[in-house]
């Protein structure tokens, strides 16, 4: 793994993407969460292929300004790049941003934990036993 990783991924907003139809407010506009949810996808998968067998990576901060109106319709592209690696090798840190045909939407950053799968899952499971 080594800064400088790239990730892109562009889709067409749709109708299940809207903030009215995600509760995030009451306009039929590209919601914030969903523009949130496609930096994490682009991130983790731009990371996926350099990541030892077992392992994978979780999100665990988003410092991102959503910054215009995106409508139904319209294609949106998210780009991310590694731009910090920890020292401990764990910690991911990305530059992030999202575009929709008319410019800029989105930018900001993105954190990332290396975890162990299956050890990270039986960990959360666990809780409801507590």
């Amino acid at each position: 793994m080594e800064i400088g990783i790239k990730g892109e991924q562009k889709f067409v907003v749709t109708a299940d993407k809207l903030a009215c139809n995600v509760g995030s407010g009451l306009v039929s506009v590209y919601a914030t969460p969903m523009m949130i949810a496609a930096i994490e996808n682009t991130a983790a998968a731009s990371v996926a292929p350099h990541l030892e067998e077992g392992k994978t990576t979780v999100g665990t901060l988003v410092n991102v300004s959503h910054v215009a109106a995106t409508p139904e319709g319209m294609e949106v592209r998210v780009e991310t790049e590694l731009v910090e690696i920890a020292p401990n090798g764990k910690m991911l840190t990305f530059k992030v941003a999202a575009y929709d045909e008319a410019g800029l939407i989105g930018e900001g950053t993105h954190q990332r934990a290396i975890v162990a799968k299956e050890r990270f899952e039986q960990k959360a499971q666990a809780k409801k036993n507590a």
